[in-house]
């Protein structure tokens, strides 16, 4: 229903908007070639499946290609889609162009405070008592940052941090998602409640006026442009109506964003104005009001992100499952693999065999607990102990299945690393 209503109402006029081919962009994927089958199973001789790795000769052409689209704007890595601490200091480390963290629980941040890590962003309110206590305890340069979008988040921060030394540190979230027929038609997450430069003023005067929060900064978060692809699997006629509903929702946030901005700033200095993600840093990059984006399934490059026609990514990551049984000529059964991804149950959550080329999961059991065959030309040719690399449908999701992540680069594995599952964490 929504997308009829897209498709009625919005003008079909092109622009450069979304779904503009970013050619610079695409230049550092073609510079390396990607490793295939035979090489991975060199690689990994000797170690048993299932097991998770990295491609980080990948990586870094997917970050050179983030670094290039964010246009000069430095990128805050969202940790929920890395989960990995040795990764993510490994990303900071590497280019000028990442700097900070948004991460995604406030036990997470305050996790990562204690391992050194500063400038952080968290990006979802919070209503756990006792780590906004320990929130309120720290002191000095670094303290992170928390998000509200409500009188109520302001009061539940404030009662914990009665006894603070410091303001707690408080970001406002706007919501940009696109509105049609007055509203009636939302696309977009369901986050924040504040959505006009008014509304943005009276949350500010109600932060200002409480001794206990500092405002910091402003961010709203376009995840229909920026997590949802424009050639969707399996449905090609949406993808003119998606680009056409990113385009027109890219110029009202643009607008609206920079109303919101002017106005706050009328009230109170804002240290970061945060938006964007990995599908749409083409764009929001554009925006002179956005101080800073942020990124992070562009990184390990899922399979959700080959669904978009403004950029290419590499894949990166991937989980290797071993061959336990041949139930027929042209299927191999693999050890679990059940590894589905979060959101809106769909063919396009499942995991994907990625190599051998020419495999795709059985249509009648998918991705299974404890077994998935797998089907095609390329099964007849695994034999029992062969591995079958998969991609996961999102990026940190992987993680959770996983306490380590072999780091591949220059054709071997320079070094193996925790996971949060690996070093006994797990925030949601």
């Amino acid at each position: 229903m929504a997308f009829a209503l897209i498709a009625l109402t919005l003008p079909a006029r092109d622009d450069p908007g979304v779904a503009a081919t970013d050619t610079a962009s695409r230049a550092p994927a073609a510079a390396a070639q990607p490793l295939d089958h035979t090489a991975l199973e060199r690689i990994f001789e000797g170690l048993d499946a299932p097991f998770a790795l990295v491609d980080l000769d990948a990586m870094w052409l997917n970050a050179a290609d983030m670094v290039g689209r964010a246009a000069g704007k430095p990128i805050r890595v969202a940790s929920k889609s890395v989960r990995a601490r040795p990764v993510l200091e490994r990303i900071l480390a590497r280019d000028e162009g990442f700097r900070g963290l948004m991460t995604f629980t406030l036990d997470e941040t305050l996790w990562l405070h204690g391992h050194g890590f500063r400038d952080l962003l968290l990006a979802y309110p919070t209503a756990d008592r006792a780590a906004l206590a320990g929130l309120a305890r720290l002191e000095g340069h670094g303290r992170p940052i928390v998000m509200v979008d409500s009188i109520d988040h302001l009061e539940l921060i404030a009662a914990a941090g009665a006894r603070a030394s410091e303001p707690v540190r408080v970001c406002i979230e706007l919501d940009v998602g696109f509105h049609l027929a007055r509203g009636r038609v939302r696309i977009g997450p369901k986050r924040s409640s504040i959505r006009t430069p008014e509304q943005a003023v009276a949350i500010a005067h109600e932060i200002l006026r409480r001794p206990g929060l500092e405002l910091a900064g402003l961010m709203g978060y376009e995840g229909h442009i920026a997590g949802v692809g424009d050639r969707p699997l399996g449905k090609p006629l949406q993808g003119p109506v998606i680009r056409r509903m990113q385009r027109a929702s890219a110029r009202e946030i643009a607008d609206r964003r920079a109303q919101v901005v002017e106005a706050v700033r009328k009230v109170a200095p804002l240290a970061l104005v945060n938006g964007g993600g990995t599908g749409s840093l083409h764009t929001t990059s554009a925006e002179a009001a956005v101080t800073e984006l942020t990124a992070g399934s562009g990184f390990f490059a899922p399979t959700l992100f080959d669904r978009y026609s403004a950029f290419r990514l590499r894949p990166a990551a991937m989980f290797a499952l071993p061959v336990v049984r041949r139930p027929g000529r042209r299927t191999a059964t693999l050890l679990g693999g059940g590894y589905l991804a979060s959101g809106a149950a769909g063919p396009d959550r499942l995991p994907q065999p990625h190599l051998p080329d020419g495999l795709e999961l059985d249509s009648q059991e998918g991705a299974g607990e404890v077994q998935t065959p797998v089907t095609g030309v390329a099964a007849g040719g695994l034999q029992l102990g062969d591995n079958v690399y998969l991609r996961h449908a999102k990026a940190g999701e992987l993680c959770e299945r996983f306490e380590t992540l072999h780091l591949v680069s220059g054709g071997r594995v320079v070094d193996e690393v925790p996971t949060y599952r690996g070093e006994g964490r797990c925030f949601l």
